[in-house]
């Protein structure tokens, strides 16, 4: 007999974990009859049959009717089988209750198993389910506990994995600290779902903006694209489609709230925010903004460009470690190589005012 509980078990998964009545049933059978086969041997080809109204389960053993038996845990000899019922001919299947006396704990307790992993497989299943919608989204989770492999951060009823490459240099995690995170992949494992989060993904800059700025949640300010090192600098390029909209200042905010927000988030993460062209002179020279940019040669074929900016100017253009330049290539798509003016007039690439 399954125990009430069980019953309750069944019931709940049905309906709360929408998982059928039929496959409940096939499971705990399943649990059931590999239980028998591993207790008792007397009979070879067996089946469980289960009762969920009232929880009252049989073993029932099929063996073929034969003029004289030869295999006792799979045979039955015609005179038997004929005291059963008279019709029974030689060829019949012939189905016999074996149901143990004392399978009663053994089975109760396979059931048991049987509807607890199942139980445990549909709450898997819910979260990933729930967490497989939330990739390349942010989510707001609490430091739980540290070590030298990965941050754990607690998102709802499971926990997310913050790798030491995902890690902003920046920054230190301490336990029961509040932080946003980008969740970047989520897996499906035997121990139910793992999800890998990042501080440094360059999408986790875009989805901050979009929850700063209204113009880019309805779609008035489009992100174009973004280029990251997470913890120094970043750039982002938008752009808007109606020409009243000032897309950059959008970004910025009254007295540059929107934009502050989003560093604070950062740790202080310096963010330049151009406006993005269709055209590769225009957007490269508002890429190495704060730069000024005397003129850009652009050459089609090779994506690249070479750009020229006063002497006095070089220095920023390059940035502190090439990074200025190394974050507008990536913004753009486009190789940039940026000389000095006096070096452009020296090399012939422009000609002397």
């Amino acid at each position: 007999m399954v125990n009430q509980e069980l019953l309750n078990a069944m019931e709940y998964l049905e309906k709360e974990k929408s998982i059928p009545r039929e496959i409940l049933i096939e499971t705990i059978e399943a649990a059931l009859l590999t239980a028998y086969k591993k207790n008792y041997t007397q009979h070879r080809n067996v089946k469980v049959d289960l009762n969920i109204t009232n929880g009252s389960y049989r073993v029932i053993s099929r063996k073929d009717v034969v003029e004289e038996v030869e295999d006792p845990t799979g045979e039955v000899d015609l005179e038997t089988a004929r005291t059963v019922n008279p019709a029974y001919e030689i060829g019949d299947p012939f189905d016999e209750d074996v149901t143990p006396k004392d399978f009663n704990r053994v089975g109760a307790q396979a059931a048991k198993q049987a509807v607890m992993q199942r139980l445990r497989d549909a709450e898997r299943g819910i979260l990933y389910d729930e967490f497989i919608d939330k990739e390349d989204e942010v989510m707001t989770g609490l430091i739980d506990r540290v070590d030298h492999r990965f941050v754990y951060i607690q998102l709802g009823r499971t926990d997310a994995v913050l790798s030491e490459s995902e890690r902003m240099p920046n920054e230190v995690y301490r336990p029961n600290d509040r932080i946003k995170v980008y969740v970047n992949k989520v897996e499906q494992t035997t121990k139910g779902p793992q999800i890998f989060v990042s501080r440094t993904h360059p999408n986790l800059l875009k989805r901050l903006f979009e929850k700063e700025v209204p113009e880019i949640y309805d779609g008035t300010v489009e992100v174009m694209s973004v280029a990251r090192e997470a913890g120094e600098r970043s750039k982002i390029s938008v752009h808007a489609e109606n020409t009243d909209v000032d897309a950059v200042g959008s970004c910025v905010g009254a007295r540059g709230a929107r934009v502050e927000a989003v560093v604070n988030e950062l740790s202080g993460e310096k963010i330049d925010i151009v406006l993005w062209d269709s055209d590769p002179k225009v957007f490269v020279k508002n890429a190495l903004s704060p730069s000024q940019v005397v003129d850009v040669l652009v050459d089609e074929d090779h994506q690249s460009t070479v750009v020229i900016v006063p002497d006095n100017q070089l220095s920023l253009a390059i940035g502190k470690r090439g990074q200025n330049a190394r974050l507008a290539a990536k913004l753009t798509g486009w190789k940039i190589d940026i000389k000095s003016e006096s070096d452009a007039v020296e090399e012939g690439i422009i000609e002397q005012d």
